[in-house]
């Protein structure tokens, strides 16, 4: 049977779904709440070195960074990136995004395990990423159950640093609605709307863990078929 038209592509239609719905939703609720002013009116990069200066962190910068969406904490030059909305806007999206990255700091301030070793096996994610597919499709061509075994070898990197990305993202969440509760830097009525971005937020990590496991078990599947 032509691989293009294999039934275990099926095993793929839920987590696509999943990724389909989780891109909308993480968009949809960011453009809602960065139109939501945050009652403290301090903008995100005010807010992320406050949060620093809270946890006592001292050598971390906040930093603009261009893009939409392109927020993230680079552990290798101790910064804090936000996107340019997020950087100068005084709304609730940019505030919860913020902080998120900020609790990624303290994670690493901290020697979080899980960041660290998601830190230790990017670099084998990184190669993984590229060469499983060519890997498994050329060993399905050549009928060769090695290079198909180290395709799926490669692949299952990639899953391990996406399952392990799930308690990262998580925890940083968990950390960035505490200190902003704790600091005072949401008004009551706030907690519950801070925490929808961040869910919605949280969404697209689950989606692509699941995406890959799925693309994981159909390659085991495949392989498995290849030996009949």
């Amino acid at each position: 049977m032509p691989f293009a038209f294999d039934s275990t592509f099926i095993l793929l239609i839920p987590p696509m779904i999943l990724a389909l719905y989780a891109q909308y939703k993480v968009r949809h609720t960011y453009k809602k709440f960065s139109e939501v002013p945050s009652a403290s009116g301090i903008s995100g990069a005010d807010i992320a070195r406050r949060l620093l200066r809270d946890e006592g962190i001292h050598d971390v910068q906040v930093e603009e960074v261009e893009g939409t969406l392109s927020d993230h904490y680079d552990p290798r030059d101790k910064v804090v990136r936000l996107s340019s909305d997020n950087y100068r806007g005084h709304h609730l999206a940019g505030l919860a995004i913020a902080a998120h990255e900020v609790g990624h700091a303290i994670q690493h301030a901290n020697g979080y395990v899980p960041l660290s070793l998601r830190h230790a096996i990017l670099p084998v994610c990184n190669i993984g990423s590229m060469a499983a597919f060519p890997l498994f499709f050329i060993g399905m061509l050549m009928r060769s159950a090695g290079l198909m075994d180290l395709g799926i070898a490669f692949f299952a990197a990639v899953v391990i640093f996406q399952v392990v990305t799930l308690p990262v993202e998580f925890n940083a969440s968990s950390r960035a609605m505490a200190q902003l509760v704790d600091g005072r830097y949401l008004a009551p009525q706030e907690g519950t709307l801070a925490r929808k971005v961040l869910t919605a937020a949280a969404l697209t990590y689950v989606a692509a863990a699941a995406t890959s496991l799925m693309q994981l078990l159909q390659f085991v599947l495949q392989r498995n078929r290849s030996d009949d």
